[in-house]
């Protein structure tokens, strides 16, 4: 897109957003209170901010006691913000960090140097972003700098005015040309309220009407709702797959009917059932189909047994 359709776009963007969006006037804070208040207000709207800091402001005796927290109890006060997690990780690295460089929680001395080392200072501290950096300086330092966080890339992505490479660098080319040093804070405050509803609602209607409202031939680019998967089917009754697996014929035989048990089950089942032969002894045969003895032995054996009975009896 040309400079100059650029410089009218980012114009009517700031004369639509005052028709939707109130402006919000940036307190008095000393510059850490600011560095750390734009902590809880990256992707979150004013009023989910204001909760968060004051929360974590009463709840906790001092900074110090804040930096020696963990995420997850800093997270759990800071429960109001869409993401509470990322937001209490960035506070507490911020504290800490700010605390190992002087042992101390004071970045007033940052008034006083040039506004360039002051924002590279600020940038050198762990846990500070790009979107913290950008409202210090025109929070405390007086710095022409609009504060960019994710959901306002994702709408200048939207309008155009933002390549991806642009999102990654955080950074809008002829932003800060485009919105006088005089209304960058009104339009800082208008243009994150829409960032804001970007984060947490990014397929809202009205949503897409303000942007398509700065820019009709955005509608391309409105985020869109994944499409829904189809549902896995259910999964089949116990009892009706039993029947179903019942039915079915044994593989390999030909003609079985349904439901029915085929001819080898059945003499398998039988042979399971029969009762077990009893135990024919020597000689004879029995119902396992063993051969009998001959019967000439079985002569022979009576025949010595009657000759032995005769030797027994005395002579007369």
């Amino acid at each position: 897109m040309a400079a100059p359709n650029r410089s009218a776009l980012l114009t009517k963007m700031h004369k639509v957003l005052k028709k939707h969006y109130t402006p919000v006037p940036t307190p008095e804070r000393p510059v850490l209170e600011q560095l750390l208040y734009a902590c809880c207000l990256e992707n979150a709207h004013y009023e989910a901010a204001d909760k968060a800091y004051a929360a974590v402001s009463t709840t906790f005796f001092d900074w110090n006691e804040v930096r020696v927290s963990t995420v997850k109890e800093l997270a759990e006060v800071m429960h109001a913000l869409p993401d509470p997690q990322a937001a209490a990780a960035r506070l507490k690295r911020t504290l800490q960090s700010v605390f190992e460089a002087s042992y101390t929680f004071e970045l007033e001395g940052l008034k006083k140097q040039n506004l360039g080392q002051a924002q590279q200072k600020l940038a050198k501290y762990e846990g500070v972003t790009p979107f913290a950096v950008a409202y210090v300086t025109q929070a405390s330092l007086g710095g022409h700098s609009i504060p960019l966080d994710q959901g306002l890339l994702e709408v200048f992505a939207v309008l155009s005015l933002a390549t991806p490479q642009d999102k990654a660098s955080h950074s809008v080319p002829g932003l800060e040309r485009a919105i006088a040093k005089n209304k960058g804070v009104e339009f800082g405050s208008l243009a994150h309220q829409l960032g804001a509803d970007m984060f947490s609602g990014p397929y809202s209607p009205a949503l897409h009407k303000i942007l398509l409202e700065i820019a009709p031939e955005a509608k391309e680019h409105l985020p869109k709702r994944p499409t829904k998967t189809a549902k896995p089917a259910e999964a089949e009754k116990p009892k009706e797959a039993a029947e179903k697996s019942a039915a079915k014929p044994v593989a390999g035989e030909k003609g079985a009917k349904p439901g029915k048990p085929s001819e080898p089950a059945k003499a398998t089942a039988k042979a399971k059932t029969a009762p077990t032969s009893k135990k024919t002894e020597p000689g004879k045969k029995g119902r396992d189909g063993a051969a009998k003895e001959p019967s000439d032995r079985k002569s022979g054996e009576k025949k010595k047994s009657a000759a032995a009975g005769l030797a027994k009896r005395k002579p007369r």
